[in-house]
């Protein structure tokens, strides 16, 4: 009976102890966590006004789980972006007075315009399912020195699916350049047409 009393204590003592040091880690380190992450993926953390703050290249394949101290942070609104393949996932957090809370309702997520050469047509694709506006431009360039001249620009409003074939001019050997912007954003591809 007296060893079955000393384990119980035993276990309570370290039961306690245990949520305690818990509780001291959570306090200063946040977990984050993003599931399904590619070698090459860009974990970003940016401020109210754009500015990175923190930002890390994914260094394997699987699921990333990091702690960081986001109470160090000075008081305003801040966000996590996850740089994927085909997607940005971004979280908004606030930091005040040293607490930092994640609005996990307010995640978002921003498609990134697909670029893709065959033969001389050049095939653009893009989903955005909150339907927000795109402005595409493409840029023909010779040479370095002659720099770029816009060939093709369309403004593209309320649609959920873009998908353009532009053909270019086999004539028209070089570098081309297809610029996208939307949602405050701007995503540039290079294509070599030679």
């Amino acid at each position: 009976m007296k060893t079955r009393i000393n384990y119980i204590v035993c276990i309570l003592l370290m039961l306690i102890s245990v949520q305690s040091f818990a509780h001291n880690a959570t306090e200063t380190n946040l977990v984050v966590t993003f599931e399904n992450v590619k070698k090459g993926h860009q974990l970003v953390i940016k401020d109210a006004n754009l500015l990175v703050v923190y930002k890390e290249a994914i260094q394997k394949d699987g699921n990333y789980r990091k702690g960081f101290d986001l109470t160090a942070l000075p008081d305003g609104k801040y966000t996590v972006e996850l740089d994927k393949d085909v997607q940005i996932v971004i979280i908004p957090f606030t930091v005040s007075s040293n607490t930092v809370t994640f609005q996990k309702e307010n995640e978002t997520v921003v498609y990134k315009p697909m670029v893709r050469l065959d033969g001389n047509h050049l095939f653009v694709s893009r989903l955005s399912l909150d339907v927000q506006p795109l402005q595409m431009k493409l840029y023909y360039t010779e040479s370095i020195q002659q720099g770029r001249t816009l060939i093709y620009k369309e403004d593209i409003k309320n649609t959920k699916i873009v998908e353009r074939v532009l053909q270019l001019s086999k004539e028209k050997k070089g570098t081309y350049v297809i610029t996208f912007e939307s949602q405050g954003r701007t995503f540039t591809e290079y294509v070599n047409f030679r």
